[in-house]
């Protein structure tokens, strides 16, 4: 075999092998994505389409320093707001950061739905649901949830839905695409959100503990949370 053709073999042989990682690191790169979708298939529903459970959880967005939700939390509030107005929910628990730095997020949830008409009697907060894994662990460790509602923007439900029934709540997503309507932004986020995979990986639902410990809600005879946040519990 001449110079020239073992040089062209082996040109060869490199440029496969460069195919086959770049292939391979793109289906590593898909993988949380794609088993987020397969793990929500049919489990994300309209307003008008949902189902009939105890409890929906509400996941935290931005809250402004003045205590005004941002127009992506608002649409999740409005949504939860209506799945109460209708009777498709008993109980909303409000997940997300209620640290300072963070405006008093949960608080402030819980004092946006009031507002609108939401019994203060039917909403718990939850102030250690930093991100949806804790979110999903705490609504089973915390508050004995075992099925739910989860209300977010629909880009989010796919992987809030897989993170929950991952571990062990029975979730169905509905999805706010108001915002979609009415935002310039709507395609940077849900670029953003879909593409970061942090809480994603099939692994996560067998990782650390939540960040923030709580103490399990009693239970009613009907299957509902007693409606006393947990950290208050004597």
């Amino acid at each position: 075999m001449t110079r020239a053709a073992r040089g062209a073999r082996t040109g060869l042989r490199i440029l496969i092998a460069v195919v086959c990682l770049s292939a391979l690191g793109a289906g590593v790169i898909a993988a949380p994505a794609m088993w987020a979708r397969w793990m929500a298939h049919g489990r994300i529903q309209t307003p008008a389409r949902a189902p009939a459970r105890d409890v929906a959880i509400i996941f935290g967005a931005e809250m402004y320093p003045s205590g005004r939700p941002s127009p992506y939390l608002r649409a999740r509030l409005d949504l939860g707001a209506a799945l109460v107005a209708e009777g498709r929910v008993k109980v909303l628990i409000v997940s997300g950061d209620n640290a300072d730095a963070h405006h008093r997020e949960t608080s402030n949830m819980k004092d946006y739905l009031v507002s609108v008409g939401v019994p203060a009697a039917r909403i718990v907060e939850d102030p250690g649901g930093l991100d949806t894994y804790d979110t999903c662990v705490r609504a089973r460790d915390v508050f004995g949830v075992t099925s739910a509602l989860l209300v977010s923007q629909r880009y989010h439900l796919p992987r809030a839905v897989a993170t929950c029934r991952a571990v062990g709540v029975d979730a169905v997503g509905v999805g706010d695409v108001t915002v979609r309507r009415s935002s310039r932004y709507w395609g940077w986020v849900r670029a953003a959100r879909t593409g970061c995979q942090r809480e994603d990986g099939v692994g996560s639902a067998h990782s650390s503990k939540p960040r923030c410990g709580g103490r399990t809600l009693r239970r009613r005879g009907d299957g509902t949370a007693l409606l006393r946040h947990p950290l208050e519990e004597r």
